[in-house]
């Protein structure tokens, strides 16, 4: 049994986990870098203890300081949250030699399926549609430019040993495809240490759907319904929902079964996510899997009524699955917006700093998960992610209006944020209606600022 666990990671995930400890009953141990000693997870753990200096580099990507950290304070597990390590097999590898539980699959798994390349040969194997392209990674520009030639323009280069928009490259046409091409390989070894790129055919205006996955050590395997996580900018996710509107119940079915096949056959233990891509005739195609659990993780949990982080810690326990696929089923409608200290008007550019004022809010079917509060400096050297607000209702209007209702009452001051954002996104006729694709973002502010333009000649 885990009694105690180390916490490697930072921020709202690292006291979301922490929660969870404590209401199981199990210690906690938050880790923090210099520049976190004042974050709300190292105040609020049973223990705390710091590995290093301020950069990542230094010290939540220091797996030889996490597993000394772990074994001084007498931790027998340790939980990678998402980010930092959370994929990183080597990491998982090391914790399993240590006889320290790692809180997720197999580092076996976690290889199998880190590498996109060979988690879609995997998919194929158990009948998966999969985007065409390429079959392995491509190291040469020219075979790749001749496969691109093949499939037709549009492509899409992408990574394949990492995700969050990095080391992916959208191309138009042959006349720039090289340029592209040796961009993205060199963004992806910048990244992840691995400058393996593949190619795809890319979709227009696609629907990006996640499929949760829940599976225990005795072999038994549920997925936890979907979201629709299309609402983005630039790969990176900013509004979640749950579930989606788009699929029918038959597609949602067939698209389950689908990922419950496919985290089956690699024997994935743990919390996963299947993820695919849904065109505008409603045919799917898988794209990756991620051996960890998502950010997005809230909505699902408010949306289906299940602790993905308890159930973590209870399959890393040895216990069985006590819901079965028939018991999965929705408690009504929820949306997520991620709250980040960044100046939307300024192409999104990430503002750290002091938080003067801080107010969260509140109310039924409202759940912020953030460790913010007034008199937090919110320090420049990691992601930018405040929080992530999540508003449920009985249906999706609902949901929007409690959203809209919430997002007036979170006050936020002496940073810029996403909230202003986040507001006019709810207002908008075209998101009201449920007319979101991946492309959404592109085009709202193209709407936005074409009213902007106008208004100000008005003047």
């Amino acid at each position: 049994m885990i009694h105690k666990v180390l916490i490697a990671n930072r921020g709202e995930i690292a006291l979301r986990i922490l929660r969870a400890c404590k209401e199981m009953g199990i210690k906690s141990v938050s880790v923090y870098s210099e520049a976190d000693a004042q974050s709300l997870p190292v105040q609020l753990a049973d223990e705390a203890i710091c590995i290093g200096a301020a950069s990542a580099a230094q010290s939540y990507l220091k797996s030889d300081r996490l597993l000394s950290a772990a074994e001084l304070v007498g931790a027998d597990a340790i939980h990678p949250g998402y980010g930092f390590l959370s994929e990183n097999s080597s990491f998982a590898e090391q914790c399993e030699a240590c006889h320290m539980k790692f809180i997720g699959p197999s580092s076996e798994t976690i290889r199998l399926m880190g590498d996109k390349i060979v988690a879609r040969k995997i998919a194929h194997k158990v009948g998966l549609p999969t985007i065409p392209g390429s079959e392995g990674a491509l190291s040469d520009e020219k075979k790749g430019l001749e496969l691109a030639n093949a499939i037709g323009y549009p492509v899409i280069i992408k990574a394949a040993g990492g995700g969050g928009g990095k080391g992916m490259r959208t191309v138009y046409n042959a006349a720039t495809f090289t340029k592209t091409f040796c961009t993205a390989r060199m963004e992806a070894e910048k990244a992840f240490g691995n400058g393996a790129v593949y190619i795809e055919k890319y979709l227009e205006e696609p629907h990006h759907i996640e499929f949760q996955i829940l599976a225990d050590s005795h072999g038994h395997v549920i997925h936890v319904g979907e979201r629709d996580c299309s609402l983005q900018r630039n790969y990176q996710k900013l509004i979640e929902e749950a579930p989606s509107t788009f699929l029918s119940s038959s597609l949602r079915e067939k698209m389950g079964k689908a990922a419950v096949k496919l985290a089956e056959k690699c024997g994935y233990e743990g919390v996963g996510t299947v993820e695919f891509l849904v065109d505008k005739k409603r045919n799917f195609y898988f794209i990756e899997m991620n051996t960890r659990l998502q950010v997005e993780h809230t909505v699902t949990e408010e949306a289906m009524g299940i602790d993905l982080v308890q159930w973590q810690l209870r399959i890393a326990n040895g216990e069985k699955l006590t819901v079965r696929q028939k018991d999965i089923r929705s408690a009504g409608h929820a949306i997520e917006c991620r709250i980040n200290a960044e100046d939307p008007e300024k192409d999104f550019l990430p503002c750290p700093g002091h938080i003067e004022f801080y107010h969260e809010p509140g109310g039924p079917g409202v759940r912020i998960d953030s460790h913010a509060y007034s008199g937090y400096t919110i320090p420049p050297y990691y992601d930018s992610m405040i929080g992530k607000l999540i508003a449920m209702g009985s249906t999706r209007d609902e949901a929007i209006a409690r959203m809209s209702r919430a997002l007036n009452e979170y006050l936020i001051g002496g940073i810029q944020t996403t909230i202003p954002l986040c507001k006019k996104i709810m207002l908008d006729p075209v998101y009201r209606a449920g007319g979101v694709t991946t492309h959404f973002m592109k085009n709202f502010l193209q709407r936005t600022d074409g009213n902007k333009t106008k208004q100000r000649r008005k003047k």
